[in-house]
């Protein structure tokens, strides 16, 4: 259970870390918000599928 809490909190971060880089480089707002959508979208799935074995789920999609 540690295992994980420390997993999501690395995802977490790392999904910060990477919002700023893309406000501080990104030159075009446009692309900026698809990046971070990105970003978020990953981020997200990294978390699911951390939490899979947890809900039960043997197999992943």
């Amino acid at each position: 259970m540690l295992t994980l809490v420390i997993g999501i909190l690395i995802t977490v971060v790392i999904g910060a870390i990477l919002f700023w880089v893309i406000d501080k480089f990104a030159p075009d707002p446009r692309l900026a918000q698809l990046l971070k959508l990105l970003v978020v979208l990953i981020c997200l799935a990294s978390i699911v599928s951390r939490l899979f074995p947890l809900l039960g789920s043997s197999t992943v999609p």
